[in-house]
C-alpha cells in the first residue's frame, strides 16, 4: 500500500531510535521545543497546505451537512448531554486550543472521563461505539480546520498530559500515527488496567511522536492526499504499529502485542 511504504520509509530513515525507559511509578513527559530542519516553505509549513485544508473543507462541508445533523439527531435522542464534545488540546507551537468532537460517551459534569480510552473503559454512548469506529466523531473538527486551529493531516492534537514535545505544524484530523495506530482502543484493551497508563507513556506516546515526526519532514500533497483517501477509505496501517511495538522486552508489553496481532 502506497502509504504505508512511505509511512515505513520516514520512519526507517531516521538513524536515531527511540530510547524507551523502563516503566516508571509516575509516568511524565517534560515538554521540550524542538527545532525541525525544515524550511517554513516545506509542505508542512507552507501556506499552500493551509490554502488546500481552507478549500478542501469550504468545498466537502455542504455535501456533509445531512450527514452532521443525522449524526446530531442520534446524539440527542440515545442520550442527555450536549451534542458536541469540547475539550482543551494542544496544538500548534504548543498553544491550546479547543477541538470540537461528536459526543460518544455519556456526559460527565465532573471531567471523570479517563484520559487514555480503551475500547471496554469509558461509558460509551449508544451510537458512540459506531461513531468512533468510523471516526464520524471527528467530522466537526472540519470546523477547527476552517479556523486555522487544525489541518487535514497533521499529528492528532494531544492533551496537555500526553503532549511529548511542541510542532511547528498544526496538528491534523488524521496523520501518520493516525494511520498506524488507528484501532489503538481495541489494542490498549488487551493491557491490564493498572500498566494502562505506563505502557501509554512509555510505548504509545514516543511511536506516535516519531512516526508524526518523520512523516511531516517529508510530508508532500501527494503523500497528504494519499493519507487521506487512505483514512476515508479505512486502509489502515496496522502492521507499522505492530512492528514498532513488538521489539519490547517486558513480557506482559509482548503478550499484549501478540493478543493484538490475533485480533485482526
Amino acid at each position: 500500500m502506497a502509504t504505508e511504504s512511505l509511512i515505513r520509509q520516514a520512519f526507517r530513515t531516521e538513524s536515531e531510535t527511540i530510547q524507551i525507559a523502563k516503566p516508571a511509578p509516575t509516568p511524565r513527559f517534560e515538554k521540550t521545543s524542538v527545532v525541525y530542519e525544515i524550511s517554513s516553505d516545506h509542505w508542512s509549513l507552507s501556506r499552500k497546505k493551509r490554502a488546500f485544508d481552507a478549500v478542501s473543507v469550504v468545498l466537502t462541508i455542504p455535501f456533509l451537512l445531512p450527514v452532521f445533523v443525522a449524526i446530531a439527531i442520534a446524539v440527542r435522542l440515545t442520550s442527555s448531554g450536549p451534542i458536541l464534545f469540547a475539550q482543551r488540546r494542544i496544538g500548534r507551537r504548543g498553544q491550546p486550543f479547543t477541538i470540537l468532537k461528536f459526543r460518544t460517551m455519556e456526559h460527565a459534569c465532573h471531567g471523570t472521563h479517563r484520559s487514555v480510552t480503551t475500547s471496554d473503559n469509558q461509558r460509551f454512548t449508544p451510537v458512540g461505539p459506531f461513531l468512533r469506529r468510523w471516526k464520524l466523531d471527528e467530522l466537526p473538527q472540519l470546523i477547527n480546520v476552517l479556523r486555522g486551529d487544525m489541518s487535514l493531516v497533521g499529528p492528532r492534537p494531544k492533551l496537555p498530559e500526553h503532549q511529548v514535545a511542541n510542532f511547528a505544524w498544526r496538528p491534523g484530523i488524521t496523520g501518520a500515527a493516525t494511520y498506524a495506530f488507528a484501532c489503538e482502543e481495541e489494542f490498549l484493551a488487551t493491557v491490564p488496567a493498572h500498566q494502562l497508563d505506563i505502557y501509554y507513556h512509555r510505548r504509545i506516546l514516543p511511536a506516535k511522536h516519531k512516526l508524526d515526526t518523520d512523516y511531516m519532514r517529508r510530508a508532500s500533497f501527494r503523500s497528504d492526499l494519499r493519507l487521506l483517501v487512505d483514512t476515508m477509505l479505512r486502509r489502515w496501517g496496522k502492521s507499522i504499529a505492530e512492528d514498532h511495538l513488538g521489539d519490547c522486552e517486558e513480557e506482559h508489553y509482548v503478550e499484549t502485542t501478540i493478543r493484538w496481532r490475533a485480533m485482526k
